[in-house]
């Protein structure tokens, strides 16, 4: 489970690869069609019966309002299904009537912003005319009132993004997945094995490989392995992905054999072509690369042939042929502009460069290799993909998913597709340095750049210092405020929690913050929680940063996330609440007259005064 809007690119740049090798690969979507297999009437009627053996006392609001609307939503579904899907755009205007969804929990949201002067909540945000957009989020709040009575009443674990994410995020043994795994199917895992089923049907593969980019994708994956295994032993199946690479490197649990044959580290395709050839009897298992396997001992053994990996120049184009393009939902969850890129749109998801430029940020995992091997293509090959991907797919909209996309390797880019002719809308991430001038700025936004998300992390320049970020405040503004000049919309990652971040260092953070919206120099943002890693400058070297690690039990399957204790002591997810709320209100154009310590009100302790200067940004744009 990771977005219904766009295919995870993964399993694309996977069959374009080994396609470029002359290999004979196919792909599908199971979590898009395990979705879909629910939103249908039959499916309603499948959910209703699972609603009512949930005891009247257990019954949560969300399942109540489904029961007592339940012909309501079986008749609304398919129609919402398909408006979201783009196949039936006239329906908006019965969608906007207010009363043609049922309006369960979700809806209450509408109310947040309720002008004391009009009834219509909405009327704020999408106006008289945007009738597309304002039923768009309408559906959206109707898909996730669904998406609760599924949770509530079939799979306690199911959520759009992170389906039984707990299951598998830095479990230190594979028991939580294998009594997951032994007990009785959930309807859920019933559709999940029919589609498996079938897939397998269709193209009786002799190799399926299963992407897991993030832990809320392990246990729908090991369900689907099992489903093959049961049906089909001889088909071997392999994992790999981004959750793989980051929490199984130091894999000794067994157990997880019982479910596929081969585990892969980090970039699939060197280790899937020396596999490809062992399973051809080209070369012995002693010769896979980065592969676990179970030996003869029943033992977790790692295998790692050195040869050098597949250039990123010849990794060839990414193909989504085989995926239901014309299935995916654009969704509209917040109604901020830039923020809804994530949920909204069928984007071409491709990479500019392989690993990050930069790779000093102290929060990150700079040790591995999604990281820290850093190679690029010329320009002239990345247009050649964009133009092979928009024939295959018919779409212009791109999203360039690297780390940090390189600011020279972007301008040469831009300049390619001008001089080509090219016309497509992009985004993608950055770090917001000093290179990206305005002039740089107006460049990218004339060759179809329409916004740019980067990391701000926590907005003190004592924490960027040692977070060795590599920028400031001061420049962040400035850089951002190009961007917003050029027209180009601009998404802030922001962190908090950091090791001996103070109090008075999270409230002048949310200052600096609110000046930038304020001024029109980002227009989203996303407070995180800082969370300490093994693989990162933090994890490896924690006094360094002044804090001591909680040690781990014994690992025999995930590890990643780490604890540790700060001597500062402050209760950073009380002052995570405040954060939020503050940038919600942000992100809607309103709260800025509202002192950043207001929004902690609500704690129990003491909030200080920010110690910003009320023209802080203003005084680094305009000076």
């Amino acid at each position: 489970m990771t977005q219904l809007n766009t295919p995870y690119p993964s399993t694309a740049y996977i069959t374009g690869f080994l396609r470029s090798r002359g290999i004979n690969a196919v792909q599908e979507d199971l979590a898009l069609a395990l979705v879909l297999s629910f939103f249908t009437p039959e499916g309603m009627a499948e959910i209703r019966v699972e609603a009512l053996r949930v005891p009247e006392e257990n019954r949560s609001a969300s399942v109540n309002f489904f029961l007592d609307h339940f012909d309501s939503y079986q008749t609304t579904v398919s129609p919402v299904i398909h408006f979201l899907q783009g196949r039936d755009s006239t329906l908006s205007h019965r969608i906007n009537t207010r009363d043609f969804l049922p309006e369960g929990p979700r809806f209450t949201a509408l109310d947040v912003f309720e002008d004391e002067e009009s009834t219509d909540s909405l009327a704020w945000a999408f106006g008289a005319l945007g009738s597309q957009d304002r039923a768009r989020h309408l559906a959206t709040l109707y898909l996730n009132d669904l998406s609760d009575v599924l949770r509530d009443a079939v799979d306690d674990r199911f959520e759009f993004v992170r389906y039984a994410e707990s299951l598998a995020s830095s479990q230190p043994t594979f028991t939580p997945l294998a009594e997951a795994l032994k007990a009785s199917p959930t309807l859920m895992d019933l559709h999940l094995q029919e589609l498996t089923t079938k897939a397998i049907e269709r193209h009786q593969p002799s190799l399926v490989l299963l992407s897991i980019p993030f832990p809320g994708a392990m246990y729908a994956a090991l369900r689907i392995a099992q489903a093959i295994k049961d049906a089909h032993p001889e088909i071997k199946i392999a994992l790999g992905g981004g959750y793989v690479n980051t929490e199984l490197r130091e894999l000794s649990d067994v157990r997880i054999f019982d479910y596929v044959d081969f585990i892969t580290l980090d970039s699939g395709e060197r280790p899937l072509l020396a596999l490809l050839d062992h399973l051809q009897g080209k070369r012995s298992a002693e010769r896979l690369v980065r592969t676990f396997i179970r030996n003869s001992k029943n033992q977790v053994q790692y295998l790692n042939w050195q040869e050098p990996d597949v250039p990123f120049e010849e990794v060839g184009t990414a193909t989504w042929d085989g995926l239901p393009l014309d299935s995916y939902l654009s969704l509209l969850d917040m109604l901020n502009p830039m923020h809804r890129l994530w949920s909204d749109g069928r984007w071409n998801k491709l990479t500019v460069a392989h690993g990050c430029y930069w790779k000093k940020c102290s929060f990150c995992d700079v040790s591995l290799d999604y990281i820290s091997r850093y190679e690029t293509a010329s320009a002239s090959l990345l247009v050649d993909r964009i133009e092979q991907i928009v024939a295959e797919t018919g779409q212009t909209g791109f999203h360039f998913v690297d780390e940090a996309a390189p600011p020279k390797i972007l301008k040469a880019l831009a300049e390619e597709l001008i001089r080509r002719k090219v016309l497509i809308s992009w985004w993608g991430n950055i770090r917001f340095e000093k290179t990206f001038t305005p002039e740089l700025a107006d460049l990218l936004a004339r060759s179809g750049c329409i916004a740019m998300s980067g990391g701000l992390e926590v907005a003190s320049d004592r924490l960027l210092n040692l977070m060795k970020k590599g920028v400031s405040v001061e420049q962040v503004a400035q850089v951002t405020k190009g961007f917003s000049n050029a027209g180009i919309l601009v998404h802030a990652y922001l962190m908090y929690g950091f090791p001996t971040q103070t109090v008075q260092e999270t409230v002048d953070a949310l200052e600096y913050v609110r000046q930038l919206f304020e001024h029109g120099c980002i227009q989203s943002g996303f407070f995180h929680r800082f969370t300490c890693t093994v693989h990162s400058p933090v994890g490896m070297n924690p006094q360094e940063y002044g804090i001591e690690l909680i040690p781990l039990p014994e690992i025999t399957f995930a590890k990643n996330d780490v604890l540790f204790i700060d001597p500062t002591g402050v209760d950073h997810d009380a002052l995570g609440r405040g954060l939020k709320k503050a940038i919600y209100n942000y992100m809607h154009g309103v709260g800025f007259d509202i002192k950043v310590q207001s929004w902690f009100d609500a704690l129990d302790i003491a909030i200080p005064k920010t110690k910003v200067p009320k023209n802080f940004i203003e005084n680094a744009l305009y000076r």
